[in-house]
C-alpha cells in the first residue's frame, strides 16, 4: 500500500498535470508496437496463402509425385499398378484470368479427372464433393470442352459464360456447377482432359497427389513408391512446395519485422528519456520519501511502474493503430510477395491471442527495460545527495570518455559480426552487427555533444547572438538528458538514411542492370497479371509467324519451368544463345564476355546460374548440378554465374536446344525481338500485334519494360519507406515531449532569466536554438550511423539474405530532401514548449524555488 501511494503521489499526480507530454510519449509507444503488430499481421496474411486454393482442394492426401515440365500420363499408370491400396488423384495446376467488364483477377485453374473424382465421390478439401454423378448431361458436358466448375465466391450460376484468359487466348467457358469455398479461397476447376488442351500440356500432367494408409510410417510409403518411378521424378510429401516458399520468404519477412522494431527502438530511447527526466526532476521529492523510511525496492518500483504505464497505454492503443495500419501493409506486403516471390491471393487478418500478447510484451517490455536504469540510478539515491543538484549531470560529463572507448569497442565487435557466415540461411550476426552499431554510437553521442558544443558555442554567439551561446551550454549542461534525446532522433535518421542509401543503391544497380540487359528491341508474352511464378506461354504458331516477318533479325525464345533444388523454389529457364546477344560482358561474375561464356551453353550440357541461386547453395563456376529434367536426372556443369536481379529464388539457364532434348515442348514462355537496323519501331509493333491477332498478347518496348521494372522496384519497396516514415515520426514526436519536459524541468533557469530582463521573444528564440542544435547533432550523428549501417545492410544482411550484389551509391538529392525535412520538423517541434516558456511568470518561479 505505501508503494501504492507513492507511486501516485510522486508520479502519476504530476504526469496527469503535464498530460500532452504524457500523450506525446504513450503515443510513441504506441506506433511502435502498433507497427509491430501490423508487420506481423500483413506478414501472416500475405505470406500464409500460397497457392491457398490449390492446397485447399487437394484434399486429405499424403503424398505427391510432381517432375519439372510435368509427368507423362504413364507415370499415372505405373502407380496405378503397384500392389498397394493407393489413392490416386493426377491433377493439372495452372491460373486463369477472369476478363469481365469490371473485374479483373486470377484465380487457380485446377484439372481433374472428373469421371474418377464423381466415381468417388471424393472431397475437396473442407468443401463438398462435386456432386458430378448427379446430372445425366455430366458425360456430354465433358464432350463439349467448354465446361467448367467454380467456386460460390464467384457468384455465378449454372449455365452461365465465363471468359477466362488462360495462356494467349481468351475464351468463353460455361459454368456447370458451383462448389462451395473451402476456406474462403476459391478457384476454378475442368476437366483434366480440357485442361491438357487449353494450356497446351499435351499428354502430361502436372502432380499426382496420393493417399496412403496409416502403416508403414510415411517415409517408408515414400521409399516403396519412389522405387518404382523414373529417377527424375520425385516423390515428396504433399504440401511441400508451399512450404519451400515459405522458408524462401522467410528472410524478407524478417527483414520488414527488424525494421517494425525500429520505431521502437526509437520509442525505448524516448521512454529512458522520460524516466531520467523524471528522476532528475524528482531527485529532491525522492531524497524526502528515502528520509522518510521509504526503500530502494520501492522507489524502484515506482519508476519502473511509471514506465509500464506508458507501456500499457501505448500498447492499448498500439492494438487499434496496428489493426488499422495492417490493412495497408497487407496490399503493399502482398504485392511484393506476388511480384518477387509466388503467386498468392492474401488471406484475412486474422487477430489472435498470440498476436495480441506480442503486442503488449513489445510495449510493456520495451518500456520496462528501458527505465531499468533509470528507476535503477532513483532507488540508489540517498537523502543527502538528492540535495546535491547537477551531479549526475557532472558524472555525466566525466564520464563521457570512458563511454567514447566502450562505444569503439562495441564498434569493433559489429565489425567482427560481419564476418561470420548466415546461420540457416538467416544473417543473425549481421542484425547484431547493426544493433552494437546503433549501442556504439548511442556511447558516443554524450561525446559529441559535449566537443561540439563547448567549440561552437563562442561562434553562435557571433553569429546568432548571446541566445545561441546559452542554448549550446544548456545542451551540453544537461548532457544526460540531450544525449539520449539525440541519440533516439539519431538512431530514426540513421535508420532512414542506411534504408535510403540501401534501396537507392539497389535501386541504382538495378537500372544499370536493366539498361544492359534488356537489349532487344520488342518483347512479346502473354497477357495477364504478372507473378514471378506464373509462366503462361505462347503458341508456337505465333512464335514462328513472328520469326518471319520483315525487319526482324533475330527471334529469341524464352521457356521457364518452376522446379525445386534442395528444398528451395528456383527457375529453370532455356534461351536461344546462338545470337550471342543473352548476356553482355558485364553480366558475369568472372568478367568474362558473352561470347565465351555461351560458347560453352550451346548443345552442351552446361548452365549458367543467377548469383542468388549461387549463394543461396554455395555452388560456383565449375561445379555440378544434378537437375530433374522430366523423367531424368541430368549432370550439369556450370559454365559462370551471372547478375541477376528478377528474381530472389534463383535462375538456372540452359540452351534452348539443350532443354528440348530433354523436354520436347516447343511452345514459348516470351519472345524477344531484335530488329534490323532502321527498322521502324512503332511499325513493327503494329506489324507484330496483326501478327498475334485473335490472341491476348502483350507487346512491350525496351523502353516500357526498363519503365516497367523500375515501376515495381519502386512498388515493392513502398513498405521499406512507410517503415522508415513511422520511425521517424515517433522521433520527433518524442524530441517535441523531450523539449517540453526540458521547459518544464527548467523553470527556476528560464524564470531567472525573465527575471533578469530576457524578453520572451529571446526566450522562444533559446528554446528554438536549442531544437535546432539539437536536429543538428542529431542529423550529423544520424548520418555517420546510417553510412555504415548501410554497409551492413548492403554487404551482409541483404547479401546473406537475398544473395544480390550492390552497388554502393549516394542517393543525395532523396537524403538531403529527408535530412532536411526532419530537421524543420525538429525545430517546428520546439515551438510548442517554446510557447510554454515564454508564458512563464517570472516572479512565481522565483517564489517557488
Amino acid at each position: 500500500m505505501p508503494a501504492l501511494l507513492l507511486f501516485h503521489r510522486l508520479l502519476l499526480r504530476p504526469l496527469s498535470r503535464e498530460w500532452l507530454r504524457t500523450l506525446m510519449i504513450v503515443l510513441s509507444v504506441a506506433l511502435g508496437a502498433g507497427v509491430v503488430l501490423a508487420i506481423e499481421l500483413a506478414g501472416n496474411a500475405a505470406a500464409g496463402s500460397f497457392h491457398s486454393s490449390i492446397e485447399s482442394l487437394a484434399g486429405d492426401n499424403n503424398l505427391e509425385v510432381v517432375a519439372a515440365g510435368g509427368l507423362p500420363e504413364t507415370v499415372m499408370a505405373t502407380l496405378a499398378g503397384l500392389p498397394y491400396p493407393l489413392r490416386l488423384h493426377a491433377r493439372i495446376e495452372d491460373s486463369a484470368g477472369i476478363t469481365t467488364p469490371g473485374s479483373a483477377q486470377t484465380l487457380p485453374l485446377i484439372g481433374l479427372d472428373l469421371i474418377a473424382e464423381g466415381s468417388e465421390h471424393s472431397r475437396m478439401g473442407n468443401a463438398d464433393a462435386l456432386n458430378i454423378d448427379a446430372d445425366d448431361n455430366f458425360v456430354s458436358y465433358l464432350n463439349q470442352g467448354d465446361s467448367i466448375w467454380v467456386g460460390a465466391r464467384l457468384g455465378k450460376k449454372p449455365g452461365e459464360k465465363l471468359p477466362l484468359l488462360i495462356n494467349d487466348h481468351t475464351r468463353d467457358y460455361t459454368v456447370r456447377g458451383v462448389f462451395p469455398d473451402s476456406e474462403g479461397e476459391t478457384a476454378i476447376v475442368m476437366d483434366i482432359g480440357t485442361a491438357q488442351r487449353e494450356l497446351g500440356r499435351g499428354r502430361r500432367i502436372d502432380r499426382i497427389l496420393i493417399k496412403v494408409p496409416n502403416q508403414p510410417a510415411l517415409d517408408e510409403w515414400q521409399r516403396r513408391i519412389a522405387r518404382a518411378l523414373p529417377e527424375g521424378v520425385q516423390v515428396r510429401p504433399q504440401g511441400s512446395g508451399t512450404q519451400a516458399n515459405r522458408r524462401m520468404l522467410a528472410a524478407f519477412r524478417w527483414n520488414l519485422r527488424i525494421l517494425s522494431y525500429v520505431a521502437l527502438v526509437v520509442g525505448a530511447f524516448l521512454i529512458y528519456n522520460t524516466i531520467s527526466v523524471s528522476v532528475v526532476r524528482r531527485r529532491a521529492e525522492i531524497g524526502i520519501v528515502r528520509a522518510l523510511g521509504a526503500s530502494r525496492r520501492i522507489v524502484l518500483f515506482a519508476f519502473v511502474g511509471e514506465a509500464f504505464c506508458f507501456g500499457l497505454a501505448g500498447s492499448l492503443l498500439g492494438l487499434f493503430a496496428g489493426r488499422i495500419m495492417a490493412a495497408g501493409a497487407l496490399r503493399l506486403m502482398a504485392a511484393t510477395v506476388e511480384l518477387l516471390y509466388v503467386s498468392s491471393r492474401p488471406g484475412p487478418l486474422g487477430m489472435t491471442a498470440g498476436s495480441v500478447a506480442q503486442v503488449f510484451i513489445a510495449g510493456t517490455g520495451v518500456a520496462v527495460l528501458s527505465a531499468l536504469a533509470p528507476a535503477r540510478e532513483a532507488s540508489q539515491v540517498s537523502p543527502v545527495e538528492a540535495m546535491a543538484r547537477g551531479r549526475r549531470e557532472f558524472i555525466a560529463r566525466v564520464h563521457k570518455t570512458r563511454n567514447l572507448m566502450i562505444s569503439i569497442a562495441l564498434g569493433a565487435c559489429a565489425a567482427i559480426a560481419c564476418l561470420v557466415p548466415p546461420i540457416a540461411g538467416m544473417p543473425l550476426f549481421g542484425y547484431l552487427a547493426a544493433l552494437l552499431l546503433i549501442a556504439s554510437a548511442a556511447f558516443a553521442i554524450p561525446a559529441l555533444v559535449a566537443g561540439v558544443t563547448s567549440m561552437s558555442s563562442g561562434l553562435l554567439r557571433k553569429a546568432l547572438g548571446l541566445e545561441a551561446m546559452l542554448a549550446a551550454r544548456s545542451l551540453a549542461s544537461s548532457l544526460r538528458r540531450t544525449s539520449v534525446l539525440a541519440a533516439a532522433l539519431a538512431t530514426a535518421i540513421a535508420m532512414m538514411t542506411s534504408v535510403g542509401i540501401m534501396v537507392g543503391s539497389f535501386r541504382q544497380t538495378v537500372l544499370i542492370w536493366v539498361n544492359n540487359q534488356l537489349i532487344a528491341d520488342l518483347y512479346v508474352r502473354p497477357a495477364g497479371s504478372p507473378a514471378m511464378d506464373r509462366h503462361p506461354v505462347i503458341s508456337v504458331d505465333i512464335s514462328e509467324k513472328l520469326a518471319r516477318l520483315p525487319g526482324v533479325a533475330v527471334l529469341s525464345r524464352l521457356r521457364a519451368y518452376e522446379i525445386t533444388y534442395e528444398g528451395l523454389p528456383a527457375t529453370l529457364a532455356s534461351a536461344e544463345l546462338q545470337t550471342g546477344r543473352a548476356f553482355q560482358s558485364s553480366a558475369f561474375i568472372s568478367g568474362r564476355s558473352g561470347r565465351q561464356v555461351l560458347a560453352e551453353l550451346r548443345g552442351q550440357d552446361a548452365v549458367v546460374i543467377s548469383e542468388p541461386f549461387s549463394n543461396k547453395h554455395r555452388v560456383r563456376a565449375g561445379d555440378r548440378l544434378m537437375l530433374p529434367f522430366g523423367e531424368r536426372r541430368v549432370v550439369f556443369r556450370i559454365a559462370d554465374v551471372y547478375y541477376d536481379y528478377s528474381n530472389e529464388a534463383g535462375n538456372i539457364i540452359v540452351d534452348r536446344n539443350t532443354l528440348l532434348r530433354y523436354l520436347p515442348d516447343p511452345a514459348s514462355s516470351g519472345v524477344a525481338l531484335y530488329l534490323e537496323p532502321g527498322t521502324d519501331l512503332n511499325t513493327m509493333r503494329e506489324n507484330v500485334m496483326r501478327a498475334c491477332a485473335g490472341s491476348n498478347i502483350l507487346v512491350l518496348s525496351n523502353r516500357e519494360l526498363r519503365r516497367e521494372a523500375i515501376r515495381i522496384f519502386d512498388r515493392t519497396f513502398a513498405i521499406t519507406y512507410a517503415l522508415e516514415a513511422v520511425a521517424i515520426l515517433v522521433a520527433i514526436m518524442g524530441v517535441a515531449g523531450a523539449l517540453l519536459a526540458l521547459v518544464i524541468d527548467r523553470r527556476r533557469e528560464l524564470g531567472l532569466l525573465r527575471f533578469l530582463g530576457a524578453a520572451t521573444t529571446q526566450v522562444r528564440k533559446l528554446i528554438l536554438l536549442e531544437a535546432g542544435l539539437l536536429g543538428l547533432l542529431a542529423s550529423f550523428a544520424g548520418l555517420v550511423l546510417g553510412y555504415f549501417l548501410s554497409l551492413v545492410l548492403i554487404y551482409v544482411i541483404n547479401k546473406q539474405s537475398f544473395g544480390w550484389t550492390i552497388q554502393f551509391h549516394w542517393p543525395v538529392a532523396i537524403l538531403v530532401s529527408a535530412i532536411m525535412l526532419v530537421y524543420v520538423s525538429t525545430v517546428l517541434a520546439g515551438l510548442y514548449p517554446a510557447r510554454i516558456a515564454m508564458r512563464l511568470n517570472p516572479i512565481e518561479v522565483i517564489h517557488e524555488d
